[in-house]
């Protein structure tokens, strides 16, 4: 956010000299390697650990659970310590984030190849490479995030900025979704770190924001607003229902479906779909507004979703529809509650004093989310008798009706909230 009296186009003129590229490209280059990262933690690491090492659901839901609410709760504190790094100098920020950038690096490989074996060493390796993980990953993208928040600019300025931050952003996740199943965990672990390096030697290159004065803005200030509180408990519920069959997706591919060789193929499909489908809910929101089209968007995802639950081996296609449609579904989740956040800000009374505080909470409950899928989901797949590798037939239905029926849930709630608190609260 510009401060007051800034020139407009500031953002260029911080650009070292000599710079070869653009610097638009200089910082969103880093949005690539933050993605690819993100998916093999949050969905191959569960099943790796369960069927590679034999850990029991139970306890890995237990450990994802704590791990996450943890990295959850630390983000608040985080962005308070960024922001007086970025009160310094930019170089401060840039040097923590170099060190984040390499601990991620090193931490992600110690995490999917162990040097220990059973028992208590193989869980106390688990949990601490998996918190040294999670937490560079915080760091570095919650400087990423305040970095192009602080650079300022026109709006056009501002969305080519992030535009560049998200393009950079879909192509991670798309390798991410099939690199680990074609070439295998170390070859994914030598993509990160080769992306990594590449990433912050662009960013090294990337416009410096300038230094501005402190706000003195309380942390609670958001929570205090009516809407936002509103917005916030229907995109955790909402979340959730993502959450669920994110960390059950690979093994309902391989144990339900029976069918490893497509995983690549389903898990592009899925994303592929999300960012296509991008323009047309932006279509929508012109038509019924973004409230209305962020329920059309719940609504898809439940019809689309409930059939899961029905398939078994040999339905190879049919769950590649779901894939697609699910995927559109996602597309609405990742455009419309951010532009519905940024109304609230502004309606508020709040653009330019408290989006940090605003981001800060946003981050807290999409980890929450998380957190809350894996602690939830797979003690109750354990508890209901699946064993992953197994396949008895008591186990699939247990996972059938937690992967599917389960999300179909939480996505229901979220829309009767959604409708009764925002959407019918506004035309009363």
């Amino acid at each position: 956010m510009s401060s007051p009296g800034r020139p407009k186009g500031e953002y260029r003129k911080a650009q070292p000299e000599g710079a070869p590229m653009s610097p638009a490209v200089a910082y969103g280059a880093l949005g690539l390697p933050l993605a690819f990262a993100a998916l093999p933690l949050y969905v191959v690491m569960p099943h790796h650990y369960a069927t590679r090492f034999g850990l029991p659901l139970a306890g890995l839901g237990a450990l994802l659970l704590a791990a996450r609410l943890l990295d959850a709760v630390v983000d608040p504190w985080l962005g308070r310590v960024l922001d007086r790094l970025f009160e310094r100098t930019a170089s401060h920020a840039l040097r923590v984030m170099a060190a984040a950038a390499a601990v991620l690096g090193l931490s992600f490989w110690a995490l999917f190849a162990p040097l220990v074996q059973g028992g208590a060493a193989l869980w106390l390796w688990c949990g601490v490479a998996l918190l040294l993980t999670t937490f560079a990953y915080s760091v570095l993208s919650i400087a990423h995030q305040a970095w192009g928040a602080r650079l300022g600019g026109d709006e056009a300025q501002r969305a080519r900025i992030v535009s560049w931050r998200e393009a950079a952003a879909l192509v991670g996740v798309l390798v991410a979704s099939v690199l680990p199943s074609l070439a295998g965990l170390p070859a994914t672990t030598a993509v990160l770190a080769i992306a990594l390096v590449l990433a912050m030697a662009c960013f090294w290159r990337a416009p410096r924001p300038p230094r501005l004065p402190r706000l003195l803005a309380a942390q609670a200030g958001p929570l205090r607003t009516a809407r936002f509180r509103v917005l916030l408990a229907v995109y955790l519920v909402n979340g959730m229902a993502s959450a669920v069959p994110a960390t059950l997706v690979l093994f309902f591919i391989r144990d339900r479906l029976q069918a490893p060789s497509w995983e690549p193929v389903f898990l592009f499909s899925y994303f592929a779909a999300a960012a296509l489908s991008m323009p047309s809910w932006l279509h929508g929101v012109a038509r019924v507004g973004l409230a209305r089209a962020w329920l059309m968007g719940m609504g898809l995802a439940l019809l689309s979703f409930v059939g899961a639950a029905a398939l078994g081996s040999g339905d190879e296609l049919a769950y590649l529809a779901v894939c697609l449609a699910s995927g559109m579904a996602l597309g609405a989740d990742l455009v419309l509650p951010a532009a519905l956040l940024a109304g609230v800000i502004r309606q508020a009374g709040h653009a330019g004093q408290l989006e940090g505080a605003y981001f800060g909470w946003w981050n807290f409950a999409t980890k929450l989310n998380l957190a809350l899928a894996a602690g939830a989901a797979l003690p109750l797949l354990a508890v209901l008798g699946y064993v992953p590798g197994e396949r008895s037939a008591q186990g699939l239905l247990a996972l059938s009706l937690s992967y599917a029926l389960l999300p179909c849930a939480l996505k229901l709630v979220a829309a009767a909230l959604w409708y009764r608190l925002w959407i019918r609260s506004a035309a009363a």
